[in-house]
């Protein structure tokens, strides 16, 4: 309505309104009585439905299933493992006793007690260093850049894992849990697995060991560097901090392989007699 006066723009807006309302009318006059009345009865029998379910419902969704808290369900499957890796824990340290009580006069038990100390079944103490991994800060956005590189990721972390095994690690831990052979750093989504077990960062990592031995393990490491170039630009946290003195908890849960085999040669096994 450009060029316009007030007056004349607001004379075109009525002469519109009034056209639309002289078409609805003549289309009302069209319709039969009929559909006007089967209208109605539609309108009254959906406000009737409503009303029931409203009803019955009493405030509360007739349908909960659909509200699914996943959060919770993990939540409480994680509680669960915990308790079962207690109970394990247990269990094992039972078996130990008993099989302590028939090695008291042979010469395995200390022997035995080295291993249990290598393999991460016993509490140990000493100088640490501690790596700290986290997120970007959510304000940061950077354009035509994935958000999967603001964040920590399992390669992340297993390359502060791999070069402090390099370094001479002693023991280990990721979020106070102790590292053994057999540990596996799974990422589910936004989080870390860990002996089933899923944690959220910030992720730390610690090792016992000699300390510019693992400091040196860390800044040689080329996947750290790669990662830190991401903190520089995108704020992703790193740190590392020494400890005079940590101690690790003994590893808690099963040591159970659920996928490996014991391993057979082809060759010997041709060699073996075929079984009738």
């Amino acid at each position: 309505m450009r060029g316009r006066s007030p007056a004349e723009a607001a004379g075109a807006v009525l002469g519109v309104l009034r056209r639309a309302r002289d078409r609805q009318r003549r289309r009302n006059r069209g319709r039969r009585p009929l559909g006007r009345a089967l209208t109605a009865a539609v309108c009254v029998l959906a406000g009737l439905m409503i009303m029931v379910s409203a009803l019955n419902a009493r405030g509360t969704d007739l349908r909960p299933g659909r509200n699914t808290d996943l959060v919770s369900l993990v939540q409480a499957q994680s509680r669960r493992n915990t308790e079962l890796t207690r109970q394990v824990t247990q269990l094992r340290r039972e078996v130990d006793a008993l099989a302590a009580v028939g090695e008291m006069e042979s010469d395995l038990g200390e022997q035995l007690a080295e291993q249990a100390s290598a393999a991460g079944f016993t509490a140990v103490t000493g100088s640490a260093v501690t790596v700290t991994l986290d997120d970007a800060p959510s304000t940061i956005t950077a354009d035509g850049l994935d958000p999967d590189l603001l964040v920590v990721h399992q390669q992340d972390i297993q390359a502060v894992v791999n070069a402090l095994w390099s370094g001479g690690a002693e023991a280990m831990t990721i979020q106070g849990q102790r590292v053994i052979s057999t540990t596996a750093v799974k990422c589910v989504g936004n989080t870390v697995v860990l002996h089933g077990i899923p944690y959220a960062p910030p992720y730390v990592i610690s090792a016992i060991g000699n300390q510019p031995r693992l400091r040196a393990a860390l800044q040689g490491s080329e996947p750290i560097q790669i990662y830190k170039q991401y903190v520089d630009a995108y704020r992703l946290v790193y740190r590392e901090r020494s400890e005079d003195r940590a101690t690790f908890p003994a590893h808690e849960g099963t040591l159970d392989l659920p996928y490996a085999r014991p391993y057979e040669d082809p060759a010997i096994a041709s060699d073996s007699p075929t079984p009738r």
